[in-house]
């Protein structure tokens, strides 16, 4: 069975929504653990309400980016993971860190990549008037965001949406999708090779799996 580790920041719903997929033998993975570079993150008392290992690491106790990381990375390769997955995990990550867990690390982001990198992705395409907004789940390479993407999901804007609105559609469709590629990738489907996403063997479109031609 392979060893999940799960980085978080904040809340953490998506980090619940893996826990009770794993719980509902949705995940052949086991969560070994959940970090965080903020110690009051939710996210950690959820891990603890599950009865899974969980580490703060305040990254303001750190000199730089680089020292940070190589911190995390060590406490996180204490238990062996075969994925790392970013639930809300709002710190850049530095090359190093990325590179040391280049093909086994996950993010979801909420846009429609290469739609949106970055922050504040909900007010941008209600600024910009789009009528559909969504996820995408994709493989974390060196570019913010510009990791190979697995999977999409769209969701429709109305005229008279809010942010909030718009934020709690997207998230229930990261609820749906993020336990989905996770699974695929501990089942032994989903791998990264030449800078593309492969399921089954087959290599993903740019969009991700079922993405419109």
């Amino acid at each position: 069975m392979m060893k999940i580790v799960v980085l978080v920041s904040g809340q953490g719903s998506n980090l619940q929504a893996l826990i009770e997929a794993q719980q509902q033998g949705r995940i052949s993975g086991q969560i070994s653990a959940v970090f965080s570079n903020n110690p009051a993150a939710y996210g950690l008392e959820r891990a603890k309400l599950a009865g899974i290992p969980h580490h703060g690491l305040d990254a303001k106790t750190f000199a730089d980016r680089a020292s940070f990381d190589a911190a995390l990375a060590q406490a996180i390769d204490q238990y062996q993971p075969d994925l790392l997955v970013l639930a809300g995990y709002m710190r850049i990550l530095s090359p190093v860190f990325v590179q040391h867990y280049a093909g086994r690390m996950l993010n979801i982001h909420p846009s429609l990549l290469p739609k949106y990198p970055g922050l504040h992705t909900h007010r941008q395409a209600l600024e910009n008037g789009d009528q559909e907004h969504g996820t995408s789940v994709h493989f974390v390479t060196e570019e913010l965001d510009g990791g190979p993407v697995i999977l999409q999901a769209k969701v429709p804007i109305f005229s008279d949406d809010t942010e909030d609105d718009v934020i709690e559609r997207v998230q229930t469709q990261e609820h749906n999708i993020y336990p989905l590629v996770v699974n695929w990738f501990t089942d032994g489907r989903l791998t990264m090779g030449d800078n593309a996403a492969w399921l089954d063997g087959k290599c993903l479109p740019a969009q991700g799996y079922a993405a419109e031609e």
